[in-house]
């Protein structure tokens, strides 16, 4: 549908593509896509989520690592001409789109164009990978703080990784990055047991989770292929599920029937 005259611009929707699964976009994400006329989506989107917009042009504006990307800028104007266009544009970003998600350049541009835009968050990865792994991000006693982190820099910015100070770290799109993130935590004097979970091509069909200790994350993750996310600090252990049991309080009189 083509922007009335009253308008020069449509409107454009930010929206949270989650993890990857199509029945993990929130209910307001799946709705404004049944409506839109166009929508420009991230190369990990998946064909099972763009079928909630049979009636929408597509176009893909993937930016993957190691291979051939949409340049940023060309991305931007091409929300601003389907602006132009179109009544209903969508911008479908895998995870949340307010969180690695490029979203400070895109929403700047829009805004500079006075183009109404609304952001529809979704799942991000870090809460996907934990849910999957059934492994709390943080842990009474053990983790109260959790720091998510990538080593993706701006352009002509040099990457000097610098470390979080925090009990649980989630590194995004860790597959080659998280060796170096390895040594440097041994580095600073962490142990090679401190427990380790990665997470390849979460919620989706062919995910796979697995349970390393620092110490042999340092060598790599030759075996990974699809996007990995990588979770490292003690609340990472494999849970005791006996000592679960024995820490469970019994309240007296609740086993009693009622009188």
């Amino acid at each position: 549908m083509s922007t009335t005259q009253s308008g020069r611009y449509g409107k454009v929707y930010l929206i949270g593509a989650g993890p990857g699964a199509s029945d993990l976009v929130t209910v307001r994400g799946a709705r404004v896509l049944a409506r839109a006329d166009v929508v420009l989506h991230d190369a990990l989107v998946t064909d099972d989520m763009l079928e909630l917009c049979p009636q929408a042009h597509k176009i893909a504006v993937g930016k993957r690592c190691g291979r051939t990307s949409t340049e940023q800028a060309f991305i931007n104007k091409q929300l601003i001409d389907n602006a132009e266009k179109y009544q209903i544009v969508v911008r479908l970003k895998g995870g949340d789109p307010m969180l690695f998600g490029r979203a400070d350049e895109e929403l700047r541009a829009l805004e500079s164009h006075g183009i109404e835009v609304e952001v529809v968050p979704g799942i991000t990865a870090a809460l996907a990978a934990a849910a999957a792994s059934r492994q709390p991000l943080t842990k009474r006693g053990v983790a109260r703080s959790v720091a998510f982190f990538t080593s993706s820099t701006a352009p002509n910015h040099p990457d000097q990784l610098t470390l979080p100070d925090c009990d649980t770290l989630v590194q995004y799109m860790g597959s080659r990055e998280a060796v170096t993130t390895a040594r440097k935590m041994l580095a600073l004097g962490r142990p090679p047991q401190l427990p380790v979970i990665v997470i390849e091509n979460c919620s989706l069909e062919d995910e796979r989770i697995l349970r390393l200790q620092l110490g042999e994350l340092e060598h790599g993750l030759a075996d990974c292929h699809g996007p990995v996310l990588v979770m490292i600090g003690e609340a990472m252990a494999k849970r005791d599920v006996r000592a679960a049991s024995s820490d469970t309080t019994t309240i007296p009189g609740a086993g009693d029937k009622a009188a």
